[in-house]
């Protein structure tokens, strides 16, 4: 039986989530005897909610391509709508969604949070009787989703691309820092993930050998401020210079902070940003060097920048949203597409399922293993963990008259079968 497929994202973009959506759409295309119309949830659940449903079937196979290198979420786009448990109108919406398009496979891509709403929608329509295939699809930028042991899966698309900005971004910073130190002798710069230290941790691989005066400041480094400001200090007096970079989750104290729908804290949204805390403190108390701290805060550019993309992320991207569509196929519902590592000193990955109750609202932190005794570093272990993530090529990124050429999709949706509705959480 033939049934039609809606496909949707959840939480913060990354640089390869289009390719997660282009592997799950060109291969839903491979099984017609399976798979019916592919509509996107326009704004993830929220477009469900709302019967905004794009039709993907009936875009140009062109701009369907150019999804490989358009990074972040315009193409479909994204939401932070938590569907919480007595929220029964949003579920019972769902359902009409669902049952008024003929849906029988719904493909959810995002983090730890998104994986607990496909839980949700899939056991909501066993209990309102409708079979529906739900199947996961992991992307989150900060690496945070799973177990400690890193059974359930190993990484998660999008980390792969943010550790390579940030490996490219150091190394054009220490370039900065070397020339200007005279005048400016510390660098701070705020990276993202919340409370949870992957990227931070990545500013390492511009500098795997130490050989710069580079210091990293986690937020499970546990560390205090007039900690970090006498570490670098100590720093300054012998080598004149430092790049501090430090996560936004860092604690300072009372910053502002601004929570999402989700209940993480909005780091960018905060009153008073971490770095500025830092550079603050440093200049008040007094640098061992000439000069004074600066720094920079970087934002969405982390999720949003092509150019940056790892390659073996986004085939890794791509192969993972397969995967997906086999395990809806072959293995029926309630289930994630994941990546696990092979064994052995050469990169390799493997791609499987893992039950949707054990990814949702999963979280690991950074592990402590790898973290440096003296705290404001990261292990050998870690670097050989996340090099292979990046690759070694650029992407090949379609330029049209001096740009970017990204995906763009025609506004092509559903005709509206049900009553209008407002989701219970914009009341």
């Amino acid at each position: 039986m033939i049934r039609n497929v809606i496909v949707a994202q959840s939480g913060g973009p990354s640089p390869v989530i289009n390719n997660s959506l282009r592997g799950i759409i060109e291969t839903c295309r491979e099984y017609p005897e399976a798979f019916g119309n592919i509509y996107a949830g326009w704004h993830g659940i929220e477009g469900v909610l709302k019967e905004e449903l794009l039709v993907l079937t009936s875009q140009d196979p062109k701009e369907i391509t150019l999804l490989k290198n358009t990074p972040s979420a315009g193409s479909i786009g994204t939401c932070r709508y938590k569907l919480k448990y007595h929220q029964t109108n949003d579920f019972s919406r769902i359902v009409e969604v669902f049952r008024a398009h003929n849906i029988g496979y719904f493909f959810y891509i995002g983090g730890n949070d998104s994986q607990h709403t496909v839980f949700k929608v899939s056991e909501i329509c066993k209990t309102e009787g409708l079979e529906i295939i739900a199947t996961g699809v992991p992307k989150t930028i900060d690496n945070d989703m799973g177990d400690q042991e890193f059974r359930l899966i190993d990484h998660t698309p999008g980390y792969g691309s943010v550790a390579r900005y940030w490996s490219h971004i150091i190394q054009n910073a220490m370039e900065e820092n070397r020339g200007s130190s005279p005048a400016d002798p510390v660098l701070v710069i705020q990276a993202m993930g919340r409370k949870i230290g992957f990227i931070p941790a990545a500013a390492r691989l511009a500098d795997p050998d130490r050989k710069f005066p580079l210091q990293i400041y986690l937020a499970e480094s546990k560390i205090t401020l007039e900690e970090m400001t006498d570490r670098i200090n100590d720093r300054l007096k012998t080598d004149k210079h430092c790049i501090v970079v430090v996560s936004e989750g860092f604690d300072i104290g009372d910053n502002g902070e601004v929570k999402d729908s989700f209940g993480h804290t909005s780091f960018g949204s905060g009153k008073v940003s971490v770095y500025q805390n830092v550079i603050n403190r440093l200049n008040e108390k007094g640098l061992k060097a000439r000069g004074s701290a600066r720094g920079q805060v970087m934002g969405t550019d982390q999720r949003s920048t092509a150019i940056y993309a790892s390659t073996v992320d986004l085939d890794e991207a791509y192969l993972v949203g397969q995967k997906a569509v086999e395990i809806a196929i072959d293995e029926g519902n309630g289930w994630m597409a994941t990546i696990l590592r092979n064994p052995g000193k050469e990169y390799s990955v493997r791609y499987d399922k893992v039950p949707l109750d054990k990814v949702a609202l999963s979280e690991r932190t950074f592990p402590e293993k790898w973290i440096t005794s003296d705290r404001i570093d990261v292990t050998d272990e870690f670097i050989r963990y996340v090099r292979p993530l990046t690759g070694d090529k650029w992407p090949e990124v379609p330029m049209e008259n001096g740009l970017q050429r990204f995906a763009r999709f025609k506004p092509v949706f559903a005709d509206k079968k049900l009553k209008e509705y407002k989701p219970e959480a914009y009341e």
